[in-house]
């Protein structure tokens, strides 16, 4: 009869009591140091680091199956059938339709510090986790720094209990360090000697008081939410007020009123929508220097309390929306998100398609203002706003292809573009904001300015702002000089600022003058 581990836990069900532990001869307190009068030699105790959650910032489960939903949705359905047949099974066909690229996972630097002194020490070093097998060995193969890897292997899920006692297979009477970050680790750190932890809850540290923390503490999770949520592009959403402003109806309070509660609807229903857009774009935000330290990216906002989030914004949202705003309204942020999903998950992969689409999506946020207002919305402004949000959109594209290496067979990840597109890039963007300005000045011209303004002619003013503005941003853009997003530089730019305030200056000039 093969002899039992001293580590092996029960699997009935029945509470954990392990005895007391012990490292050799050694004693050890309960608070994970040694007794006085004992002497611990580390390099016999080896050092077992669970994955998820503890050696990186995400969980490689909601990774595959975000992959697998993102590039073949049909075949996502098909989860619910493996998940039938247990956890573990639908780990292993998930890890093998949906690899996870190993190479961009956000490790955390604390632990890997630890598993690498560890090393130096000559201790032996295990990977456990309730991971697939495949998952985990090639993230042990891409690091170099582990000896063994313990995990699932599509019949048995490698977590809590069941961790504990494969880990007590593997190593038989000898006493571990372990690295852990949630309740379910609870069932090893009862059989470790020190028991080390990321960003601990409260809740955690009072189930288990020997916890000693790596790294520094949890982020806030308020100030994470928002970061997600990208409050700062609210500002995109300033465009339902425009049709209000243009029919000269802004002073009627019950509409703006109405246009509030249209703006604050739309705008977290936007934070929803971008926040489904950086669940799609995981790996590639991960490659690209300014958009790795994004929440989800990194790994500071867990992939579900993100899905979770999303929820939350849509129903009060929608809820805000169904009390006080049109029902058409309502069917126009169905359709808003019904874009903005297909332009994550496909649209923004195509050439041109992706500046069109984003285009039309700033031309939409004026046409639900007047909706939402149950104002008219003339075809000049539509056409304006088209050619010069396009321009814009533009512009984001080339700040990309512009930070690429001059080798023409290079493509942007995620996207369409080449860095042999820079130049095409460089002329359609400004000639869209010319194009924009040429509208503008053919409106002031047009029969209908007259019957809205006293004084037209200080919407010459306005046209050369705008002028003057779309130029700047593309000498910024050639230069190097413009952030990824240009909503964010007009935000915190003194002259786009300045320039805004002219603009209404000029406007209401224009008509009260």
């Amino acid at each position: 009869m093969r002899r039992k581990p001293a580590n092996t836990v029960k699997r009935e069900g029945a509470k954990v009591r392990p005895s007391k532990p012990r490292v050799g001869n050694t004693n050890v307190s309960p608070t994970g140091h040694v007794e006085k009068g004992q002497r611990v030699d580390d390099r016999s105790v080896p050092l077992v680091v669970d994955l998820d959650g503890t050696l990186v910032a995400t969980d490689t489960l909601w990774e595959t199956f975000l992959q697998i939903l993102t590039r073949r949705p049909m075949r996502a359905i098909t989860a619910v059938f493996w998940l039938v047949r247990g956890r573990a099974y639908l780990k292993y066909r998930l890890a093998r339709s949906a690899p996870v690229e190993v190479a961009d996972l956000p490790y955390r630097a604390a632990v890997l510090d630890l598993i690498r002194q560890a090393k130096a020490q000559g201790r032996q070093t295990v990977l456990a986790t309730a991971a697939d097998q495949s998952v985990a060995q090639r993230i042990a193969d891409h690091l170099g720094i582990f000896d063994h890897v313990i995990a699932s292997d599509g019949k048995t899920n490698r977590k809590g209990w069941r961790k504990a006692e494969a880990i007590a297979e593997s190593l038989g009477d000898q006493k571990f360090d372990y690295v852990g970050d949630s309740r379910a680790d609870l069932a090893v750190w009862k059989y470790a000697r020190r028991c080390w932890t990321v960003a601990p809850t409260p809740q955690l540290k009072r189930a288990n008081p020997r916890l000693m923390e790596l790294g520094s503490g949890p982020s806030r999770p308020w100030a994470t939410a928002i970061r997600a949520m990208r409050v700062h592009q609210w500002a995109k959403n300033v465009l339902l007020f425009v049709p209000l402003l243009l029919a000269h109806e802004i002073g009627d309070l019950e509409k703006l009123l109405v246009s509030l509660a249209a703006f604050l609807s739309f705008s977290l229903c936007a934070s929803a929508s971008y926040i489904w857009n950086d669940l799609v774009d995981l790996v590639s935000d991960r490659q690209n220097p300014e958009k790795c330290d994004r929440p989800l990216a990194s790994g500071t906002l867990s992939i579900n309390r993100g899905i979770v989030l999303s929820f939350v914004l849509l129903g009060v949202g929608f809820g805000l929306a169904a009390m006080v705003l049109p029902s058409l309204f309502l069917l126009m942020l169905v359709g808003y998100l019904a874009v903005t999903l297909t332009y994550s998950v496909y649209l923004k992969r195509k050439l041109m398609v992706d500046v069109l689409t984003l285009g039309f999506l700033y031309t939409f946020r004026i046409l639900a203002g007047a909706v939402a207002s149950d104002v008219i919305v003339s075809d000049w402004l539509l056409a304006f706003s088209i050619f010069f949000f396009l321009s814009l959109a533009f512009v984001k594209r080339y700040t990309d292809l512009a930070k690429m290496p001059t080798d023409s067979s290079l493509r942007i990840a995620g996207r369409g573009y080449y860095a042999v597109d820079l130049d095409m890039v460089r002329s359609l963007g400004p000639s869209a904001g010319l194009i924009s300005v040429l509208i503008m000045a053919l409106y002031i011209t047009s029969p209908e300015v007259a019957g809205l303004y006293s004084s037209p002619a200080w919407l010459w003013l306005i046209c050369l702002c705008l002028l003057y503005w779309l130029a700047r941003v593309w000498f910024l853009t050639q230069r190097g000089q413009m952030p990824l997003d240009p909503v964010v530089f007009a935000l915190r730019d003194r002259i786009s600022i300045a320039t805004g305030i002219v603009i209404l200056a000029a406007l209401t000039a224009a008509a009260i003058l």
